[in-house]
């Protein structure tokens, strides 16, 4: 028998002849005739008919693969079935025809159903007194599978591959009906990228990668014939963990086949099966824990994807929807991540070399204009092993609980549950801005005491860190050195829950039951701490609202993507609330204060970097003073920090990013870091932003109005 085109055969049998088939040989042979009289009353048309219109568009699990920015270097994959769909003129005939040698010689006689293997079927099941030999063509597994794969809930799941006789009617029923919708390439393409070959590989272009290394094109007939042998049962003929024995015999057996239907030449077949089992294992990688370690802190942003991604409403109606079409839906997903600033932020808060110590250093870089985050970074290393971490710094944990050090996938940086940590006097950007933005000038004058009782929060007496900030200050001089009396009496001009509110404009979320408490509506206008930073924060948060500034005062959300594609290569879109079709990964912007105010606060922020502002006086001192001269460009910003240093912050922009660094034990918000480490985060910022923009044009600040300046 010659080497036959595999879509060319025709069909032998008349339709006609295969519907008398169908309902009698079907009914009577395969099963008990008394017992199909009842089954095939519960196969009613309606159901095979609507099962069938799912057969014809249903596509299988497909893995979701994410990609540097370049678009073309894998980081790592998401699946639940490792598989990629391929077409069968992707494929090498040689596994084309190794899969109907091993699974259904006839395949290309039959409609779907095989009269002579339900024939032998009935005679092995009638000497067994059971269900021996199902008769399963290549076309009822595919509808076996399909079923499967389309099944929503746990019922449909178990329905599709249950071994009941009312299971294998609907299965015969939908294959005949199947293949008047469907060619035989099209129902072999489907079955090769359904198939399970074992060790994950779900799927041809999977079981040539993880077994072979290869792609499907590129199957000999020996690698064919190997995979090929193990749909019948992976586990049985796996030739990774026997001794290949069964493996071998089971290959064997598909040459033989292939050479008795013509794919081979008997020498061809002779001289294969002679050939050992020469396996090169791939082992694809999953999740983020799996990134090359290479890529020091790459997992966690990667975890922060994950994060986005669950709040996405375009990918499901709840977390577990949208983690499900990330882990199925076939994805093709591109970072935003810059390696250039990833890799000056990993240098500089010690990602590869600082590992070993309570206090996590970490840094988050956001764009102006876009929200995309273009490098997250900490001194920890991303991973699941937690067995060289010693016991957590927090008494209050126990011996057996581990530290956050040296590795863990806890979302230190944002995007996750954890909420934060204290951000000090970085919180006071949003009552300035909320002032501006209220009319307010940068002029504002306050005779500023060293301690002020405040007659509206109840008679609260804050203090300043010194008492060379006591006298006249303006907005200037005020956010320069930090006045905390200043802000409080600004924040009781304007109205504490303006702040609050700006906060949340800005992407500020609150975690804890106590922030939830006081920015509650009734409570928010008595909140007179929230300008000294008292609420947890965490780094993404902060460098995205300072983004927004930087930007003018149009907030962008935080985006980790630059493009997201779909299995079919076309951009996933979302539909918002407008009922505008939108893409997933495009930038989602909008004016939350005028422009002015905001280069009024950048103005302002200018004071504390030792940077001049273009309109005022800084008042001869500021609290970050040597971060002008490290990045050498025009920079603003603010310091933070909390009661006894227990954290530490810098956030500081140019018109180009905006960093946000933090200094804080995870484990123990207790253990204080110190004075003598409150310009970690500071010098973070500085020379990130520093070796970020290294070689790019200055870019100026943009002055604020006479009016607004006041």
């Amino acid at each position: 028998m010659s080497n036959r085109p595999l879509a060319s055969v025709g069909r032998a049998v008349p339709l006609l002849r295969a519907g008398l088939i169908a309902g009698i040989v079907v009914a009577a042979v395969a099963y008990p005739l008394a017992a199909f009289t009842g089954l095939g009353a519960k196969a009613t048309a309606h159901a095979v008919e609507q099962k069938t219109s799912i057969l014809k568009t249903a596509l299988p699990a497909e893995t979701s693969y994410l990609y540097a920015p370049d678009g073309k270097t894998v980081l790592t994959m998401f699946y639940e079935e490792y598989r990629q769909y391929t077409k069968i003129s992707d494929m090498s005939p040689n596994i084309q025809q190794a899969i109907v040698a091993a699974e259904d010689n006839r395949f290309y006689q039959h409609h779907g159903v095989d009269p002579k293997g339900v024939a032998r079927a009935f005679v092995s099941n009638a000497r067994s007194g059971g269900v021996s030999q199902g008769a399963s063509t290549l076309t009822m597994q595919f509808v076996r599978m399909a079923l499967r794969d389309s099944a929503s809930t746990p019922k449909e799941v178990q329905e599709a591959t249950q071994q009941t006789s009312l299971r294998k009617v609907k299965e015969m029923r939908m294959a005949l009906d199947v293949e008047k919708e469907l060619s035989k390439e099209q129902i072999l393409e489907r079955y090769l990228n359904s198939a399970y070959f074992g060790h994950r590989a779900y799927g041809i272009y999977a079981a040539a990668e993880i077994f072979f290394s290869k792609t499907p094109a590129t199957l000999t007939p020996v690698e064919a014939a190997t995979l090929a042998g193990l749909v019948k049962s992976p586990s049985e003929y796996d030739p990774i963990t026997s001794d290949q024995k069964d493996a071998t015999g089971r290959r064997n057996y598909v040459l033989d086949r292939m050479a008795q239907l013509g794919y081979l030449s008997s020498d061809a077949a002779a001289t294969a099966k002679s050939q050992p089992i020469q396996l090169k294992l791939t082992d694809p990688p999953n999740d983020c824990a799996s990134i090359d370690k290479k890529y020091t802190t790459w997992g966690f942003y990667c975890d922060y994807l994950k994060n986005w991604w669950s709040s996405q409403p375009a990918f499901g109606a709840n977390r577990l929807e949208r983690m499900d079409k990330l882990r199925r839906g076939g994805y093709r997903i591109v970072l935003a991540i810059d390696p250039k600033i990833q890799d000056a932020a990993e240098k500089n808060v010690g990602a590869k070399d600082g590992t070993g110590t309570p206090f996590a250093n970490g840094i988050v870089l956001a764009e102006p204009g876009t929200g995309r985050i273009k490098a997250m970074a900490v001194n920890r290393n991303y991973s699941l092993d937690l067995s060289e971490n010693g016991p957590s710094s927090n008494p209050e944990a126990g011996p057996k609980v581990k530290a956050n050090y040296p590795n863990t996938v806890a979302p230190l940086l944002g995007g996750g549950s954890l909420p934060g940590y204290q951000a000090g006097s970085t919180f006071k950007m949003f009552p300035m801005l909320a002032a501006l933005n209220s009319g307010k000038t940068l002029s504002t004058e306050f005779n500023a005491p060293y301690r002020y009782r405040s007659r509206v929060y109840n008679d609260w007496q804050p203090t300043n860190a010194s008492g060379a900030m006591t006298g006249r200050q303006t907005m200037w001089s005020a956010f320069g050195k930090s006045v905390n009396t200043y802000w409080v009496w600004l924040e009781e001009q304007i109205g504490a829950e303006k702040g609050v509110r700006l906060a949340e404009q800005l992407g500020l979320r609150w975690r804890t039951d106590v922030d939830r408490e006081h920015a509650a509506p009734d409570r928010a206008p008595q909140w007179g701490a929230f300008t000294l930073g008292v609420s947890d924060a965490t780094p993404l948060e902060m460098a995205n609202a300072y983004a927004a500034i930087a930007a003018d005062g149009r907030y962008c959300e935080a985006i980790p993507v630059n493009m997201i594609l779909n299995r079919d290569g076309t951009p996933a879109m979302y539909r918002t609330p407008g009922g505008v079709q939108r893409e997933v990964a495009k930038p989602r912007c909008r004016q939350v204060v005028n422009a002015d105010a905001a280069r009024a606060a950048t103005d302002a922020a200018r004071c504390p970097t030792g940077d001049t502002p273009a309109r005022g006086s800084c008042g001869g001192w500021s609290t970050a003073d040597s971060v002008r001269g490290t990045v050498g460009r025009p920079v603003a910003g603010k310091t933070g920090t909390t009661d006894s240093t227990r954290s530490a912050w810098f956030v500081g922009y140019t018109p180009e990013l905006a960093a946000a660094s933090f200094i804080a034990d995870p484990d123990n918000p207790f253990n204080a870091v110190g004075d003598g480490q409150s310009q970690v985060p500071i010098g973070a910022v500085a020379e990130t932003l520093r070796d970020a923009l290294k070689g790019q044009p200055t870019r100026e600040f943009t002055p604020p109005s006479d009016q607004i300046v006041g």
